[in-house]
């Protein structure tokens, strides 16, 4: 079992987790074999495109959904096997900030309510006085101020940003020991943005609250997780995982750099440069219910070789990058290119 630095259990901890959706008499495998841990005080930013199970993976992690096979650990204690009790701690200690706000929060619920109902269930504020203390300091820790003009009203009287800051306020109230963020700022102006995940790294640095986060956003994931690592996903599986300075500026996985490739770029003549430097040779991402056999991401990689239709690869240490996993044959077991006319030297003799 992987241990932080202190020698102590990870905060939580997914070994071999999957998840095996069954639909219309098809099993889709929405996550397969994915293992990852995050410490006290760590952030693990999940990137990758629409369907690659970034929102599945943390749904396990957060204990949403039970894994059809593998194990999901909170402090090295297996969710399965919990008492009540312990149930009930890792509830308060694990927070989920959901995608989308205005499927997340209850319609006939006000600001005051949603914030409120976690503080007096768990005991954190008893009198009428403790819970308007706690919920104004929640509002103007995600900047909705004057809060008395953010109390009383309800989700269809704010405006998609401010619900998003409601769900964040609502993931910090019971001073949660690991957070879940789903995309948890893409509604949120720029500016809004940087001010929510610089309050974030505080918690983070300062409370040592560990973070999976969630993102399409590559520049927020160098931005919020440059201290922590990074795994990228597709079609349901760790394809590289590393630190995110490394994944980052050396990614070594085509399908890294495909992502990495994708980053809109202002300047004309990098811009070019990127676009004649290759890319996918498929923007069709495969039905997780007839996968490509191998390496599920061969059919679009600029890499693929005989070999990766044939062979599941796994994640192993990239030679050029130590510090890095990489689910990719060609990238950690390359195998040099056949001399010109090789083809033909064990042909028939005239």
């Amino acid at each position: 079992m992987p241990e932080s630095a202190s020698g102590a259990a990870p905060l939580i901890e997914l070994d071999g987790a999957s998840q095996v959706f069954h639909v219309k008499g098809k099993d889709l495998p929405a996550v397969s074999d994915v293992s990852l841990s995050v410490g006290e005080g760590e952030v693990l930013c999940l990137v990758g495109e629409s369907g690659s199970g970034k929102t599945t993976t943390a749904r396990l992690a957060a204990g949403l959904a039970a894994p059809s096979s593998g194990a999901v650990r909170f402090e090295g204690r297996d969710l399965a096997e919990m008492s009540r009790a312990e149930r009930r701690e890792y509830r308060r200690a694990v927070q989920y900030i959901h995608q989308d706000p205005y499927a997340s929060l209850n319609p006939i619920r006000s600001v005051r309510s949603t914030l409120s109902i976690p503080l007096r269930r768990h005991g954190l504020a008893r009198s009428g006085a403790e819970v308007e203390e706690r919920v104004d300091d929640l509002l103007r820790t995600v900047d909705l101020t004057p809060p008395e003009s953010y109390r009383e009203k309800f989700p269809h009287q704010l405006s998609g940003g401010q619900r998003q800051r409601v769900s964040v306020a609502r993931g910090l109230t019971l001073s949660p020991r690991l957070l879940i963020a789903d995309e948890s700022t893409s509604m949120l102006d720029v500016s809004i943005r940087v001010s929510l995940l610089n309050m974030l790294t505080r918690l983070r640095t300062e409370e040592g609250v560990g973070f999976i986060y969630i993102t399409h956003d590559l520049a927020l994931a160098k931005y919020f997780a440059w201290e922590g690592r990074t795994a990228v996903m597709y079609l349901g599986k760790i394809v590289e995982v590393g630190p995110t300075p490394q994944v980052i500026n050396h990614p070594q996985h085509p399908y890294t750099r495909a992502l990495l490739d994708a980053v809109p770029e202002p300047d004309p003549e990098l811009a070019r440069q990127k676009k004649a430097g290759g890319g996918l040779l498929s923007a069709d991402i495969p039905s997780l219910s007839d996968l490509p056999s191998g390496c599920t991401f061969h059919p679009r990689c600029p890499l693929a070789e005989d070999r990766c239709s044939q062979t599941v690869p796994l994640l192993s240490r990239a030679p050029a990058a130590p510090e890095q996993e990489v689910a990719c044959m060609v990238v950690t077991d390359p195998r040099p290119a056949a001399p010109a006319g090789a083809a033909g030297a064990g042909g028939a003799s005239p």
